[in-house]
């Protein structure tokens, strides 16, 4: 952990999380059960931390037990059994007081009052908590942050998708909260937008707040979570760091090479049969293969191809995390 996380500023105030390691969450077999014959469980003794200003990824299928999970650490729903607790406030004995260290964004379009302006909402918003001091200079700092301070006295209905939920992001860090939890943040959103609001996301955790974030976009856990926590049927099966998770996938790197005219028929044979898939298209050939690891084999062979086939791009991918939650979807089928 980056040293300078030893204190967080939550409301203002420099905050020492619970633990000297810079704790800011902890969930300890955390159990939801809701009522039917028989109970469904849609948690079963959930268990992880979350340090200052690391970025966890909360990963899962539908129904895996994510959205009851965030609604607890949100305060919005009481466990069955066993707890959990932010900057040391456990978040049912004394949820008013874990509140104040707890930022909440969900993706989408709803949640601001499109005729107001950016400024008026942020500022509506942060004072829903009670009085703060300075809190119109807060907004705009917090507009500033997420790139929005330009538009800040613009109505919200001029905006496009990407900036309204830049608005919600800079609702979500107005207070400074140890923890930020964030629900699809770039849902919806083109590639330009999302790389703004993930550029904010990471800024933020820069500062030394938690994040705990959800999203069905692999891009946005492979570049901003340092570690993944993955939820399979309301339990937690693997808790690694993101390198370690994606190592899960069963392969190194995933090499493409293209080039011009017809693709070469023996590329199979050069390459072992290392699960080679080849395009054709008008415009030429791509092939494409994994590589279990990197040896002088795989290289020589590599190199062959090279050598008879005339190949204008190489490109070589470490696996993401959507190749590991493919492969353990096909594991568990």
């Amino acid at each position: 952990m980056n040293p300078r996380y030893h204190e967080v500023t939550c409301n203002g105030v420099v905050v020492r999380p619970c633990q000297p390691d810079g704790e800011v969450l902890r969930v300890e077999n955390l159990r939801r059960a809701f009522p039917g014959t028989p109970p469904v469980e849609a948690l079963r003794g959930v268990s992880f931390t979350v340090r200052a200003g690391e970025i966890v990824g909360l990963l899962g299928d539908n129904g895996a037990g994510k959205t009851t999970l965030l609604k607890i650490l949100s305060t919005l729903l009481l466990p069955s059994a066993g707890g959990a607790a932010v900057c040391g406030a456990d978040l049912a004995g004394q949820a008013r007081r874990a509140r104040r260290h707890i930022g909440v964004v969900f993706g989408g379009d709803r949640g601001l009052y499109p005729r107001l302006s950016a400024l008026d909402n942020i500022v509506f918003f942060g004072g829903l908590s009670g009085p703060h001091r300075h809190l119109r200079d807060r907004s705009l700092a917090a507009l500033e942050e997420v790139g929005l301070a330009e538009r800040a006295e613009s109505r919200v209905e001029t905006f496009s998708k990407g900036m309204r939920q830049r608005l919600h992001l800079a609702v979500g860090m107005l207070n400074q909260p140890c923890l930020l939890m964030l629900d699809e943040p770039t849902i919806g959103l083109d590639l330009l937008e999302g790389e703004r609001v993930r550029e904010a996301v990471a800024r933020l955790a820069g500062t030394g707040t938690a994040v705990l974030l959800t999203s069905h976009y692999p891009t946005d856990i492979d570049r901003l979570a340092g570690r993944v926590v993955l939820l399979e049927s309301g339990s937690v099966s693997h808790d690694l760091p993101v390198n370690e998770f994606r190592r899960q996938a069963g392969f190194t790197a995933e090499v493409s090479l293209s080039g011009p005219g017809v693709a070469p028929r023996d590329a199979a044979e050069l390459l072992a049969n290392a699960s080679v898939r080849i395009q054709q298209d008008e415009d030429g050939w791509r092939l494409a293969f994994q590589v279990g690891a990197w040896d002088a084999d795989v290289l020589a062979r590599l190199a062959e191809v090279v050598r008879r086939h005339p190949v204008t791009d190489i490109d070589v991918a470490s696996p993401g995390v959507e190749a590991v939650i493919r492969r353990l979807a096909v594991n568990r089928g």
